[in-house]
């Protein structure tokens, strides 16, 4: 089953410390670059992807989508933040999408939807490490903690070595991505 990324085109950038919200050249090739990251993941991964950028200063009057490579672009429209965009789409997809994002609000928001929520770097690290496979380097870097298990009370029940439900079932999502 394929699932739905919506992804917070300026968070990833941060994450990535390539550029702020500031407009200009560098951020439009930080833009592109992530866009053409993103389709290469999509040929790998076959998720329906749809990046959402700020426009809620610069931006046109009304919200602007293009598809480039397969994967979905979108503007905010001049007064809306692409956060606004993104809650708005996480309620539409429901529990069919993820949706990767920083900001607190959103994640909150899009959990409330159904939705399942990734960190920017942590969806990052994981672009990263499918763009090395691609490019011939089998790389893991999300995959580095798996041996780690957290530290727990030695006065519980059950077996040591396994680790908690919740993080087994989010370990078990990831894995799609």
């Amino acid at each position: 089953m394929t699932s739905h990324l919506i992804i917070d085109g300026y968070n990833v950038l941060g994450a990535r410390g390539q550029v702020g919200r500031a407009g200009g050249a560098d951020a439009d090739s930080a833009r592109e670059r992530l866009v053409r990251d993103l389709a290469t993941y999509r040929q790998r991964k076959a998720h329906a992807i749809t990046v959402v950028f700020d426009g809620w200063q610069q931006g046109l009057g009304a919200e602007r989508r293009e598809h480039r490579a397969g994967v979905e672009v979108i503007y905010s429209r001049r007064g809306e933040r692409a956060d606004q965009v993104i809650q708005r789409l996480a309620a539409e997809f429901g529990s069919d999408c993820a949706v990767v994002s920083s900001d607190r609000e959103v994640a909150d928001s899009a959990k409330a939807h159904g939705a399942f929520v990734i960190g920017a770097s942590e969806f990052d690290s994981r672009l990263h490490a499918a763009m090395a496979t691609v490019s011939g380097h089998a790389m893991k870097a999300h995959d580095r903690d798996e041996g780690e298990l957290p530290k727990r009370n030695p006065d519980k029940k059950g077996n040591a070595k396994r680790l908690p439900k919740a993080l087994r079932q989010r370990r078990r999502q990831l894995r799609r991505f």
